[in-house]
């Protein structure tokens, strides 16, 4: 191919690279407004099938909306004043007992009950030359950098608290916005497609975020499922914490695949603490969320998502782990109706077109 005008096409390729180059930096820049965004079009589609249900009974669009968004709040605010004044305190108490723990008394007489324990079980280690060996290397550490290390990760932690709520809060108000506004959202959308094409496109779109808010529903299902029976459980045990522990089996089991599993060893570990929980407490737990782990991958699960999304196991596992490399935990939740928007494109477009040839 004969070139003209050189100048011409390098300056042309160059702005091409420089407009590139500019979006991909924009992109970056935006990825804290655009993962908001998109947090918040994913929850709006999960509210989605609650308003159409309403507006099924009669209910006005509008009606439907406050409703669901009126619910929803009033379901947040009657957790945060049930749950967060017994989170405080139960985190009061943590807080004093690792005080209590810290303590040098304390801490002797831990380290003079494993010194005999191991004395008994291992009579052929030298317990006596180890903890000397560890006190030593004790001696070594610089307190003074570690505490300065401590001060700001708990300084970087507190700030990483306040952005999240302020991130939850602004996560929020597009939820209601999206929510409200969702069919306009749609018919600007499907505005952009041919009339020869926009009913197929809307037949297979209004498929595709069904798919979306059945899944989000059917996950907030299996949290409140974990969440209720272990606040139940917990407490049947004497469980440290079962507050918070119940809370982080809820918000765990909104993490498909690993999520349970994650929570589930979170409270067994906490079981464990000195001074607080007991092992006995911990082998019931552990027993407990084994085999609530199998009722939930077998019985519980299929029963909520095969109505909401209809994903082989091996594409589950696949989209999950790819969404979570992507976009971490944002990137976890969506992976599956994703994965189900992709599988109803194949099975409705791609597969009636081949058939056709």
């Amino acid at each position: 191919m004969k070139i003209h005008n050189p100048f011409r096409v390098a300056l042309l390729a160059t702005l091409g690279v420089g407009v590139g180059l500019l979006i991909i930096g924009s992109v970056q820049n935006l990825s804290t407004i655009l993962l908001y965004v998109g947090t918040a079009l994913f929850l709006s589609l999960g509210l989605d099938p609650v308003v159409s249900f309403l507006e099924r009974r009669g209910l006005p669009r509008w009606a439907a909306v406050l409703v669901t968004i009126l619910a929803v709040l009033g379901v947040f605010t009657g957790i945060i004043f049930m749950v967060v004044p017994i989170i405080v305190s139960q985190i009061g108490q943590l807080v004093f007992q690792i005080e209590q723990l810290l303590q040098p008394g304390r801490w002797n007489e831990i380290v003079a009950q494993v010194q005999t324990w191991v004395s008994q079980t291992l009579p052929w280690l030298k317990i006596d030359d180890v903890w000397a060996s560890i006190q030593r290397w004790f001696t070594t550490l610089d307190v003074g950098s570690i505490s300065t290390m401590i001060g700001n990760s708990l300084l970087t932690g507190a700030g990483a608290v306040a952005a999240g709520l302020g991130g939850a809060f602004i996560v929020l108000i597009l939820t209601i916005y999206f929510t409200a506004s969702t069919p306009s959202l749609k018919s600007a959308v499907y505005q952009l497609v041919p009339a020869s094409k926009r009913a197929r496109f809307i037949e297979l779109s209004e498929k595709i975020t069904d798919s979306v808010g059945y899944y989000v529903m059917g996950q907030v299902s299996l949290g409140v499922i974990n969440g209720v029976l272990s606040a139940i459980f917990l407490s049947i045990i004497n469980a440290p914490f079962p507050a918070v522990l119940a809370v982080v089996a809820f918000f765990f089991s909104l993490i498909p695949l690993v999520g349970t599993l994650t929570g589930s060893t979170i409270i067994v570990l906490t079981c464990l603490l000195p001074g607080l929980g007991s092992p006995t407490a911990a082998l019931i737990a552990l027993i407990y969320y084994l085999v609530y782990m199998q009722i939930e991958a077998y019985v519980i699960s299929p029963r909520i998502m095969n109505r909401a999304v209809s994903v082989p196991g091996s594409v589950v596992v696949i989209s999950a782990l790819a969404g979570g490399a992507l976009l971490n935990l944002l990137g976890a939740l969506i992976a599956i109706p994703v994965a189900a928007s992709i599988l109803i494109i194949y099975r409705e477009v791609v597969i009636p077109r081949q058939n056709e040839r």
